[in-house]
């Protein structure tokens, strides 16, 4: 086997064939890290995790072959299957959450759509089930997974970590151009994707759209997101808890926050500037301001390096927000794309002939086009920018009741756990998890239901709210922490009833 292997690596070598032997490397560490997981989940689980963020890179290097797209999907399931056997054997713990019954009415409703008599082809309504699905498991892994204090800090600071040199790849592509982190071939599917720019509407500057690690600058943008409220909740747990990686965690933050300017995305800055608010408000209501001022301090400097380093690159940013975002500019869009362009999406929905129950799971879902090139069809055209219009498109009018249902089930649950939490050392945390769950789930739906669909933010919804509901679980087995983890000041010592 090894003389045999020998020869074809060396024959392509020899022809030039350097993408086979990207694949076999990559199978070989798929079959590594697989069997890592098989014998213990937890420590395949952060390749998981690593892979899920940086699939994306190899596919635009590999010329977006769809067998890549499958990678992270064995991996979870994997990491499933030694979950529940580890479970089975009584070494995890499992939990059942109140909310579960009204998911699992609208996976019903899901399952039932993939035999939608109007669907073209029953694989439209494999892949929707999938991307709506098959990451809601995880949130069974992120509740096993947390089981101490040392556990919820390096799963919090292995993301920052990631975070970090994500935005600041992210950062770099956004100066240096589409030529950095892009192949010189890019796929044509994806080119469109990867290669935008935008002008501002009456400077007319231009502005790339960085990518950084992903095939698109929304899901990069959509990442940082998710980015700046998990590392904003991390800083405020880390100082309740601990002076480990506090440096670090500012750090990240700052790059983060940079990184959000740079990415041109409108979404990004509204949301990121909103989360920030809300949790500065959160943790007053909740834990002591030292929590969040710290991050919103280096965040600021941050930004204040850039806008001094940068001061071109950041001006034609500048530009193109304030004059789309401000009241006074001429050329300003919040009104309309905020409410008036979703409300007409919303409309448009009712104007298809099937919208009482619905054309099929999948069919308007992000993937379908893959799925219409594979089966030879023309791509379905009816598709709408505005979350409970694609829910009604897809699986007609009762989806957005029962969507609407199993959310409110879900936050209203974690509302509960979350008042339980105030006063101690896990409501930072808890409080920009919850946030996250709000944000994605009401907001972002209301703009459409990409964002819900990104594996990278569905994963981390369901991984999160796994986390979430191990809190009180840790907080139970150790209320307290030495008093030497959080060095306050004399006159401050009233702050160590926050630990």
């Amino acid at each position: 086997m090894g003389l045999w292997l020998a020869y074809e690596i060396g024959r392509k070598i020899a022809v030039g064939d350097l993408n086979s032997l990207v694949f076999i490397t990559l199978g070989f560490i798929v079959c590594a890290v697989a069997v890592t997981i098989l014998r213990n989940w937890r420590a395949g689980f952060y390749s998981f995790l690593t892979w899920l963020l940086f699939e994306d890179l190899v596919r635009k290097y590999m010329g977006n072959n769809t067998v890549l797209f499958f990678g992270k999907d064995v991996l979870a399931f994997l990491t499933y299957l030694s979950l529940f056997a580890a479970v089975r054997a009584g070494r995890e713990k499992a939990f059942r959450p109140k909310f579960l019954l009204f998911l699992t009415i609208f996976v019903w409703l899901g399952l039932m759509q993939i035999f939608n008599p109007h669907s073209p082809h029953v694989l439209y309504g494999i892949l929707g089930f999938k991307i709506y699905f098959f990451y809601v498991p995880m949130m069974y892994v992120g509740y096993a997974l947390i089981r101490t204090d040392e556990d919820l800090r390096k799963f919090l600071v292995m993301n920052a970590v990631l975070a970090g040199i994500i935005a600041a790849l992210g950062i770099a592509q956004a100066i240096m151009g589409h030529s950095f982190l892009n192949p010189s071939n890019l796929a044509p599917e994806l080119r469109e994707l990867g290669e935008l720019d935008k002008y501002s509407p009456l400077t007319n500057q231009i502005l790339s759209l960085p990518t950084a690690v992903f095939v698109s600058s929304g899901r990069f943008a959509n990442y940082l997101i998710i980015a700046i409220i998990l590392v904003l909740g991390t800083a405020g747990y880390l100082l309740l808890y601990t002076r480990r990686n506090r440096k670090l965690i500012f750090a990240a933050t700052a790059i983060v926050g940079a990184a959000i300017l740079f990415s041109g995305s409108r979404g990004a800055v509204m949301y990121g500037a909103i989360s920030a608010l809300v949790l500065s408000v959160g943790f007053l209501w909740g834990a002591p301001w030292k929590a969040i001022r710290r991050s919103l301090i280096g965040a600021v400097l941050g930004l204040a390096a850039v806008i001094l380093i940068f001061p071109t690159q950041v001006a034609s940013r500048l530009a193109f927000y304030g004059e789309t975002l401000l009241p006074n500019s001429s050329a300003y869009e919040l009104t309309h794309r905020g409410w008036e362009y979703p409300i007409q999406n919303l409309m448009l929905a009712f104007t298809n002939p099937n919208w009482v129950l619905g054309n099929g799971i999948g069919l308007a879902s992000l993937g379908s086009q893959y799925v219409s090139k594979l089966l030879g069809q023309p791509p379905f055209t009816l598709w709408v920018e505005e979350g409970y219009g694609q829910l009604i498109i897809e699986m007609g009018i009762v989806a957005p009741f029962l969507w609407i249902a199993w959310t409110a089930a879900l936050l209203y649950s974690m509302w509960q756990v979350l008042k339980g939490l105030r006063q101690t050392r896990f409501f930072p945390i808890g409080f920009a998890i919850f946030w996250y769950a709000f944000l994605l789930l009401y907001p972002s739906t209301y703009g459409g239901l990409a964002p819900y669909q990104n594996y990278v933010d569905n994963a981390y919804l369901w991984l999160l709210v796994g986390v979430f509901f191990a809190l009180p679980g840790v907080l139970a087995a150790a209320p307290s922490v030495p008093a030497i983890a959080n060095p306050v000041r004399t006159k401050r010592r009233a702050d160590l009833s926050f630990v």
